[in-house]
């Protein structure tokens, strides 16, 4: 990768977190800025902050790329989901907004899909030949796909069936706070039987689990009965920042990769445009 640094931005539900990182060693070439997440949580807020970081790091970044993640599924530019931000996300030009609030290009991504990258990249499934899932458990469940190195995005896998009903609100960490269960209840009764669909639904080689209740995971990931290897993740908090750095410069040399090329709507609007100047065209002859 012939570009070294990029500037990685995180946004979640209680902060907006941004670092220059070094892609050589997948690691903070400068201290991380925190910004609380602004209340209501709306595109334009959230691209004020997002702006305000991206003017602290200005000198130390010039014109290279900066990567942002959102909480929500990314396609063709524009958010099609809002998980613990505000509702006007959903269906929002998110990329857009984020572009004329910097002045500048931006590759936006979402947030699991950057956390898993940068596990497989340099953390918990470095070099990882076969099919890697990477759960984030937090206030919801985030799921990143990785098959031998290649991202496939938003893979919302933390809302598979599981009793009957969506599995996010029975399994998440931040269930196991609120109800008050123990590790040993948690990973027995909620963790287990989501892992144990998920295994059945992708197959994985090896399965790493990342969010903030990683650091405990010596306390449940071993109550865990499954066929596939489980570990933690070792990047941990910084995995979001690393990962939107490297998407971000990946996309200049594969601007296509996450945006999936051209979608649907955006064909079709601009099939409508190419007819009407096609008419105005024949109009003026």
């Amino acid at each position: 990768m012939k570009q070294r640094y990029a500037l990685g931005i995180d946004i979640g539900g209680s902060g907006i977190k941004g670092a220059i990182v070094d892609l050589r060693k997948g690691e903070f070439a400068t201290d991380r800025l925190r910004i609380p997440t602004p209340q209501p949580a709306t595109p334009e807020a959230v691209a004020a902050v997002v702006k305000q970081i991206a003017d602290h790091f200005a000198a130390e970044l010039g014109d290279g790329p900066i990567g942002i993640t959102v909480p929500a599924v990314v396609t063709h530019g524009r958010t099609r989901s809002a998980a613990n931000i505000d509702p006007a996300w959903v269906d929002a030009p998110a990329e857009d907004i984020f572009r004329e609030a910097l002045g500048r290009p931006i590759t936006l991504v979402n947030d699991a899909d950057a956390a898993g990258i940068a596990e497989v990249l340099w953390g918990a499934a470095k070099d990882h030949p076969g099919l890697v899932m990477v759960t984030t458990l937090g206030t919801g469940i985030g799921t990143a796909m990785i098959h031998k190195g290649t991202l496939v995005p938003n893979i919302e896998l933390g809302h598979i069936e599981m009793f009957g009903k969506d599995a996010e609100p029975q399994a998440a960490a931040s269930v196991k706070d609120r109800e008050e269960l123990s590790y040993e209840t948690w990973a027995t009764e909620r963790l287990q039987p989501y892992y144990e669909r998920l295994e059945f639904y992708t197959w994985p080689d090896l399965i790493v689990v990342g969010g903030g209740v990683s650091k405990a995971s010596d306390k449940f990931l071993p109550l865990l009965k499954l066929k596939t290897p489980i570990v933690p993740a070792k990047l941990r908090n910084a995995a979001g920042i690393v990962g939107a750095a490297w998407l971000a410069v990946d996309a200049l040399a594969n601007p296509d990769a996450l945006r999936g090329g051209e979608g649907p709507a955006e064909a079709a609007a601009k099939g409508k445009e190419k007819d009407k100047k096609s008419k105005k065209d024949k109009k003026k002859d």
